[in-house]
């Protein structure tokens, strides 16, 4: 079989646009609601809370403002009011999800807080519920715990929550790539004390940018709607009582959203059917792909990812930029497949690499199963047990072409060429 470049690029993952987008776009134009207010956004809101089953949703610029204010709330709950130039987090630790996007991370520090790294799990991916008891026994003094669910797959969020209720503590749920996945038949963006999704332009659904803060507290979303528009106070001047920010989602953003919001069902439908097309295709190949607890989840099927298997991997060095890899029979890598899969003009991705290996976090506490790992207190670590799970499926994973619009012709070239690599 002869493979030849693709003619017109295979994405990751691309908007998928329907049509109602434009309607309701226009509709913010000729009504001349263009700013942050208008019916887009209020009905963008409503059907987010119908759709997840929450009491409120408050429609915000990204996933990561609404992460900043998530962990601003929780901060102001657990130690009191912010003060001008003072974070809510000032000098406190935050249990973190570890192999995550850094959005998830940032609002940490935005906070004055510091990120205290907890390791992943390979059933799910997700922030290992025994590293997490681990950090508490090494920092019982924690309070806060922000989880992410990576690439569209629930976390073990029974476990999670069950200790985090042991501590005291409150869960911060970042949801951005897992909206439409389910937990015991309840949906990913209801289990955090405070939750947020995503709607950037190459998540499940998307308004080419924006994120909502969740929730069944409706004096929280009243705070969040405040800080979102700068703090203005109810007074008939420009008000200002503590800080705010300029937040709050574009009428126009959301216009996209309420087109996009029907099509959830539609588009996870299409994301597992190509999932379930690679798991067939790399049956016979030393790989595996990104896992899930199907007696418990539903992912949404975000990104098809795979693992190659530790005797299959060929030597592969990462520096901070650059990588080298050697091509060995029978064997493949990462970076690989990812720039074979370039020649052949389709787009992958490494997976995320774990925050406790990025040089900006470089010096953050991280924390394993086994309790070790860098952790800044009186507690003996062991160096040399360290078991870093989240290191290792970044060594050895990879984000396949994922795009919704993908034909499965295309995707039986792009299985080929993965194939190829092993040979």
């Amino acid at each position: 079989m002869e493979i030849k470049p693709f003619e017109k690029k295979v994405w990751l993952s691309s908007p998928t646009m329907h049509g109602e987008e434009i309607k309701y776009i226009q509709e913010a134009y000729d009504t001349n609601w263009m700013s942050t207010v208008g019916a887009n956004i209020n009905e963008a809101e409503k059907m987010i809370c119908e759709k997840v089953g929450c009491k409120d949703a408050v429609a915000l610029s990204s996933g990561t403002a609404a992460l900043h204010l998530a962990i601003r709330l929780a901060g102001e709950k657990l130690y009191g009011q912010q003060r001008a130039g003072h974070g809510t987090l000032e000098g406190k630790k935050v249990f973190c999800s570890d192999m995550t996007f850094d959005a998830t991370v940032n609002p940490i520090a935005y906070e004055g807080g510091e990120a205290v790294f907890i390791d992943t799990e390979y059933d799910t991916w997700n922030m290992c519920p025994k590293a997490l008891e681990k950090a508490f026994e090494i920092y019982p003094e924690v309070r806060l715990v922000v989880i992410a669910h990576l690439y569209g797959t629930p976390g073990k969020i029974d476990e999670i929550r069950h200790i985090c209720d042991q501590h005291g503590a409150l869960i911060v749920e970042d949801a951005a790539e897992s909206l439409g996945a389910t937990y015991k038949g309840k949906e990913t963006g209801t289990f955090g004390d405070y939750s947020i999704i995503s709607f950037n332009g190459n998540k499940i659904i998307t308004g080419s940018s924006g994120g909502m803060f969740l929730t069944n507290n409706l004096e929280d979303a009243h705070k969040v709607r405040k800080w979102s528009t700068q703090a203005r106070e109810d007074a008939p001047w420009y008000q200002h009582e503590e800080l705010g920010y300029n937040y709050r989602m574009s009428n126009v953003i959301a216009g996209v959203v309420r087109g996009q919001i029907p099509h959830l069902e539609e588009h996870i439908a299409q994301k597992k059917a190509i999932y379930e097309r690679y798991k067939e295709g790399f049956k016979d190949l030393p790989v595996t792909m990104n896992p899930f607890d199907d007696k418990n989840s539903n992912p949404n099927y975000w990104l098809s990812c795979i693992l190659i298997n530790k005797d299959a991997l060929s030597k592969q060095v990462r520096g901070e930029k650059d990588v080298l890899y050697i091509t060995e029979p029978g064997k493949s890598c990462p970076t690989e497949i990812l720039d074979t899969l370039m020649k052949y003009n389709a787009e992958g991705r490494p997976i995320w690499k774990p925050m406790h290996m990025q040089p900006v976090y470089r010096m953050n506490p991280f924390i394993t199963a086994s309790g070790t790992g860098r952790a800044r207190s009186n507690a003996y670590i062991d160096e040399g047990a360290i078991a870093d799970v989240g290191a290792d499926i970044f060594a050895r994973g990879l984000c396949l072409p994922s795009d919704n619009k993908m034909t499965p012709q295309q995707q039986d070239v792009i299985i080929e060429i993965v194939k190829r690599c092993f040979e």
